[in-house]
């Protein structure tokens, strides 16, 4: 009797020590989320920075002074994602301990009861104990193990179920991680090309802001159907109706088409109509090539408007440009597509219908021509900006 009371407190002591084993875990943690709660006093800070800035009037140094915030923004954000990776990773280390700790403990009691409840129940155990007391005292024993064999066989399954989900959020961590290391590389970079673009010089910012602000009023208006225009005649799919300006133009700072498709007063995502499988090379994010550019997802039916390989600079609605650059300032939803092509600059049709050549006179003086074509037997119409008839 008293060896059995002995293996039942020895098995209690182990499920002691993992308790242990948390409780001195919680000291660190507890240092690991007051690390937590200050870095999110910090982040909070930034976050009402950056929308003060973004209230006041624009300029180059308010421009510069976001994007700094922004920066600093992000990387308290990673350092607050890698604490709590650490934090994470600390409690499932505990689990591990602890699961190890459980088992061995639930494997021995199993053990230990099972030898028991045979003894207990052998006819000759009525027999051979020596009185009616131990036989109560061994049965009181026994049944207090299986007591315990339950809590502890649900505890060992809730630290199993908890270990599982917390390896989950720690793969989640991590991917948050890597999208905002992403961002934090984005941001520089956008940065450096700010005042790359800008000569650090606040004359040439304005200039930038105008002419962004001056093609996006032209551009909404041409769709809204106010733009000056001649009837031409009809042409078929693939006829050329334009070339693409060369160099600087109206509201234009470089070579490219600005391809529009629409219906009754509203935009649609080019890239449900185009055909994919073309060569393109994208320039639309930081520089070209650099893999934080826009969504490139042609899946239509229309040969391209202008021949590959393409050189895709800006994508369809919210952009790496609208997120990143001083057009944000002025729209934050692009209602085309920028291309140019490596090879031609003539401009085909994408569909066959009557042809349309136009022009707008934006708040800067200058005109935007354009062509647009109006779709056979249907409500389409396609307009192609920054063009030569």
């Amino acid at each position: 009797m008293h060896k059995r009371l002995k293996v039942f407190v020895g098995l209690c002591a182990l499920l002691l020590i993992a308790l242990a084993h948390g409780a001195s875990f919680g000291v660190y943690a507890q240092s690991e989320e007051d690390k937590l709660q200050e870095l999110q006093k910090q982040i909070t800070e930034y976050t009402n920075q950056i929308q003060s800035l973004q209230a006041q009037a624009g300029s180059l140094s308010n421009e510069v002074a976001q994007f700094n915030a922004k920066i600093s923004l992000t990387e308290l954000k990673i350092n607050q994602t890698q604490e709590q990776i650490s934090l994470l990773g600390g409690r499932i280390n505990q689990l591990e301990s602890s699961l190890d700790t459980l088992e061995e403990a639930f494997t021995s009691r199993i053990q230990e009861s099972y030898k028991m409840s045979r003894v207990s129940s052998s006819p000759l155990f009525a027999v051979t104990t020596s009185n009616a007391g131990d036989a109560v005292q061994t049965f009181y024993y026994l049944r207090r193990i299986q007591e315990a064999d339950q809590a502890l066989l649900e505890r060992l399954k809730s630290a199993n179920d908890t270990y599982k989900n917390q390896k989950g959020d720690l793969e989640s961590l991590e991917k948050v991680l890597g999208a905002q290391k992403e961002e934090l590389g984005s941001q520089k970079a956008a940065k450096a090309n700010l005042l790359a673009v800008t000569k650090n010089d606040e004359k040439r910012y304005q200039s930038l802001l105008a002419a962004a602000r001056a093609e996006f009023e032209a551009i909404q208006e041409i769709v809204a159907g106010h733009g000056d225009e001649t009837e031409v005649g009809h042409i078929n799919a693939g006829e050329r109706i334009a070339s693409i300006i060369q160099g600087p133009s109206c509201n234009s700072s470089g070579a490219h088409l600005h391809f529009i498709v629409a219906s009754g007063g509203n935009t649609h995502n080019p890239f449900s109509y185009l055909k994919s499988g073309v060569d393109y090379d994208d320039c639309s994010g930081t520089a070209c090539g650099s893999g934080d550019g826009d969504a490139f997802t042609p899946s239509g039916g229309w040969d391209w408007p202008i021949s590959p390989r393409i050189r895709f600079s800006q994508g369809y609605g919210s952009t790496w440009a609208t997120r990143n650059s001083w057009v944000g300032k002025i729209y934050n939803f692009h209602n085309g597509i920028d291309i140019d092509s490596e090879n031609s600059s003539e401009v085909k049709a994408v569909q066959a219908g009557t042809l349309f050549r136009g022009s707008f006179g934006g708040s800067n003086g200058c005109r935007l021509r354009y062509v647009r074509v109006r779709h056979d037997g249907s409500d389409i119409e396609t307009y192609y900006l920054h063009v030569n008839y």
